[in-house]
């Protein structure tokens, strides 16, 4: 299939319960965790936003309200800091407030897994192409990773995931796609294989958390028995959409950072830390003192 209408929304499944960061989840959501001065799911949006998403659909679960709020007019806090003439703090809120009708929320009743999730936004997506970014995963380069994906759609159609490099030792610790002939500026996914034993990986090509996916994957999720821990997996339901339409692998060359993992969340931090010229040089010299008193 070469279907190329353009990728108008995107799905962020942001229902997750966030247990690896408790207790300050059991009041926060993890998406709404901070990375320096901005919460996580925040970095995700402009990374859509950037690729040229017009729609943004989250998927949302109990104790996610506060996710709604953010992408909302705070009346109050605007009316307190026009008194208090904070111009530079207005235009930021303004800045990050997507427009109206933009963004949709659908929940999902259950934890019943990722094909889950894309699959309770299938209204709202409709008949169209559609971008799938988890929130965890937060990605950094000079070509936002979805933009790269959207321009290789542009080129070869059908569907399109974001692969990275991992030593080949690793493999077996992620979803890992064969890699065959050149397509655009990619190249067409012969295999999928979650988590395949050691030694036994077709590549070392591992999909990264971003998806661009035809319509038709719905009615696949829709009737998807559960798979690995008994959850109804989106890997699953692309295998089978693969038996009817190609896809492809955009070679992510950035920088990613796992925030549902304690480490990629506090390596992400001092990172974006770093890479600000107003609060970096505090930074550094205080990792510098830090790691000196640690040897």
């Amino acid at each position: 299939m070469t279907d190329k209408r353009k990728v108008r929304k995107a799905v962020f499944p942001v229902a997750g319960l966030g247990t690896r960061f408790l207790p300050a989840t059991k009041a926060v959501p993890k998406e709404m965790l901070t990375v320096v001065d901005k919460p996580v799911i925040q970095y995700v949006v402009d990374e859509a936003l950037d690729a040229g998403i017009e729609h943004l659909i989250f998927v949302t679960g109990r104790n996610k309200g506060v996710i709604e709020d953010y992408f909302d007019i705070q009346t109050e806090l605007e009316q307190t800091l026009k008194e208090r003439n904070k111009n530079a703090e207005l235009t930021l809120l303004a800045e990050i407030l997507p427009k109206a009708g933009t963004t949709s929320f659908t929940r999902q009743q259950a934890p019943l897994g990722l094909g889950h999730a894309v699959w309770c936004a299938r209204d709202i997506v409709g008949d169209e192409p559609f971008a799938v970014l988890l929130p965890d995963m937060i990605m950094r380069s000079e070509k936002g990773c979805l933009k790269g994906m959207v321009e290789l759609y542009e080129q070869s159609g059908g569907n399109v995931l974001a692969v990275e490099e991992c030593a080949p030792e690793q493999a077996h610790k992620y979803g890992i796609v064969g890699v065959g002939d050149a397509v655009g500026d990619g190249f067409k996914i012969t295999a999928m294989v979650e988590k395949p034993p050691a030694g036994t990986a077709p590549s070392n090509f591992f999909i990264n958390g971003r998806y661009i996916l035809q319509p038709e994957i719905f009615g696949i999720l829709e009737t998807q028995e559960r798979g690995a821990g008994n959850e109804i997996q989106l890997t699953d339901g692309m295998l089978k959409l693969a038996k009817q339409q190609q896809f492809a692998g955009y070679h992510f060359r950035g920088e990613t950072y796992d925030c549902g993992m304690k480490e990629g969340f506090i390596l992400a931090n001092v990172a974006f830390a770093l890479s600000r010229g107003d609060i970096r040089p505090g930074v550094e010299d205080q990792l510098k003192a830090l790691m000196a008193a640690l040897k």
